[in-house]
């Protein structure tokens, strides 16, 4: 998976050799209370809801085309992504990670461990934000594919071929709550009808240096569970894209040919009469 995640000791020698811009996920008081030097803080890649009406997803393109340009990202630059620890987050570095591979940018990569992996390595700590040079960022449409919208999704109900992937928390698969916001967030609890269980914390495992994730025949046995291989066509979803993106990127490194997102998620597909759920006890997992 050394493709996409870096160590802190890694990043730690990145930083010196070559161009990046670091970029801290995390709330603004956490942020504050102390980050990797240099580092932009960009909370907004976790807090954005998106919607996947072409209105939606060209809204979604231009505010992060200009906040990762105001961050400094012209292309040249690596973008190495961070949250606090790969589980604690709800996937929101790799959220990052995703939005930036959708705008088609070409060097993105995943602080593994996050924050705690940086402190836990001993390496400086700042309190001081960063003034980053605004940089035109680069306009490329080559990510597009991995975005899929309701329609695509409803579309794949009917698709054997197509497993629809959910990889909410269990609370939420089971039609208790709506989101974790709340149980009574999003208007309908249940599940995209055919959909698949494949709770995002297994994607990870603890270490002695915190959970990481785990190794590319670890998961792909957690794929072989509900019956994904490196050769099916898997369609994500979560609750606005974030645990699903931590699922994506496991996914994509483990050599899964062909992962996409319905980046909308339940926040948008609940709120839509239209579009079926089931809302049952799922009893038996779809195979």
């Amino acid at each position: 998976m050394s493709e996409v995640l870096v160590s802190a000791a890694e990043l730690s020698e990145m930083s010196k050799t070559s161009p990046i811009v670091i970029i801290d996920t995390r709330n603004p008081d956490a942020y504050a209370a102390g980050h990797i030097p240099g580092a932009v803080n960009m909370h907004e890649i976790f807090t954005y809801l998106a919607t996947s009406t072409p209105e939606g997803i060209a809204e979604m393109k231009a505010k992060f085309s200009n906040a990762f340009g105001a961050a400094g990202l012209s292309g040249k630059e690596t973008a190495v992504i961070y949250e606090q620890s790969m589980n604690t987050g709800f996937g929101q570095s790799c959220r990052g990670y995703y939005i930036l591979s959708v705008l088609g940018y070409p060097h993105v990569k995943v602080l593994h461990g996050g924050f705690d992996a940086w402190t836990a390595a001993g390496l400086p700590v700042s309190t001081e934000a960063a003034s980053p040079t605004p940089a035109t960022f680069p306009s490329d449409a080559s990510g597009a594919s991995i975005l899929i919208d309701a329609q695509t999704m409803l579309a794949a109900l009917d698709t054997p071929d197509v497993a629809i992937v959910d990889v909410r928390d269990v609370d939420e698969w089971i039609a208790d709550s709506s989101s974790p916001y709340g149980k009574e967030f999003c208007p309908r609890k249940g599940r995209i009808p055919g959909a698949r269980w494949l709770e995002w914390y297994r994607m990870m495992k603890p270490t002695s240096e915190g959970q990481r994730f785990k190794s590319k025949d670890e998961i792909l046995a957690e794929c072989a569970t509900v019956g994904v291989t490196p050769d099916t066509s898997v369609y994500l979803y979560c609750f606005k894209g974030a645990r699903a993106s931590n699922t994506f990127l496991a996914l994509k490194n483990a050599g899964v040919k062909d992962v996409r997102m319905y980046f909308g998620s339940w926040n948008e597909w609940s709120r839509d009469p239209a579009l079926p759920i089931d809302s049952g006890a799922p009893f038996k997992a779809a195979a």
